[in-house]
């Protein structure tokens, strides 16, 4: 019997008769409905929501800077590079923040991306910090709820120029989320049309 090579790891391939090339191709196809499966799921076997070609699941993954250069306008704070945001936010921040420069407006993201890991490390300082799981809510969320593990939140400051977003960001995507959180802001596309949704109190919504 006749074999053809090259293949990879699937080894040799009969070549003699009709019947075989048949099965060799239903092999093929059913190996891509696999791989195909394979792509939708998770590692876990959970679908996955893809986000400009990167699922979910990796996105959250991701972890964002620690640190940054000195805010220009305010060397209390630091302005974090926006990596391991979602493109299409960082697409929406650089806008806006084009537009603020235009009005002498500076912004500095003195907290965007996060991972899970970042994220639970901000919220463990902050039971430290209130004292419990209850109080450390209202000011940090757990990773599972998280916009910064996300990558659709930032932390804006000094607070002049988070009140120039809270009033300006709104057509551009960028909504204030929380009362308590004066620097908090989200984006969504859906904003720029619907408009800011109401402020809830606080990040547990009371």
């Amino acid at each position: 019997m006749a074999v053809r090579r090259g293949l990879g790891s699937f080894g040799v391939v009969p070549t003699t008769s009709t019947s075989s090339r048949r099965t060799v191709i239903s092999v093929f196809a059913a190996l891509g409905l696999v791989v195909a499966a394979m792509v939708t799921l998770g590692a876990t076997g959970l679908a996955v929501k893809p986000v400009n070609g990167q699922a979910l699941a990796v996105l959250e993954e991701v972890p964002g800077p620690e640190s940054g250069p000195t805010c220009a306008v305010d060397k209390r704070y630091v302005d974090e590079d926006t990596f391991g945001m979602r493109p299409d936010v960082i697409e929406a921040w650089n806008a806006m923040r084009a537009k603020a420069k235009a009005q002498n407006i500076t912004l500095c993201v003195n907290d965007g991306k996060r991972s899970r890991g970042q994220q639970q490390r901000e919220f463990d300082k902050a039971v430290e910090r209130f004292g419990s799981v209850e109080q450390a809510k209202k000011w940090a969320l757990q990773p599972e709820t998280s916009m910064h593990v996300k990558g659709i939140a930032v932390d804006i400051q000094p607070l002049n120029s988070a009140s120039w977003v809270d009033k300006h960001g709104g057509p551009l995507g960028w909504c204030r989320r929380y009362d308590n959180e004066k620097w908090h802001f989200e984006y969504d596309p859906a904003y720029k049309t619907a408009g800011c949704p109401a402020l809830l109190p606080s990040a547990t919504g009371n």
